[in-house]
């Protein structure tokens, strides 16, 4: 892929491409790489959950009156 420079997208690729390249470049394992991506799609998801909670918490209050 190769995307406008200095675009968002560009920026995005750069970031994965670096950390991918340093878990490689250190020869860590396959499983550490891909349980360290669900730890952080898991970690990402229960924020997303908390916060929707939380705003959905707060809609039910400002509806109840």
């Amino acid at each position: 892929m190769h995307y406008k420079p200095y675009s968002p997208e560009w920026h995005r690729y750069r970031y994965l491409k670096e950390a991918l390249d340093k878990y490689l470049d250190d020869y860590v394992d396959n499983d550490t790489i891909r349980d360290d991506i669900l730890d952080i799609l898991a970690e990402r998801s229960e924020q997303a959950y908390a916060e929707f909670n939380r705003i959905s918490e707060l809609e039910g209050k400002l509806r109840k009156d």
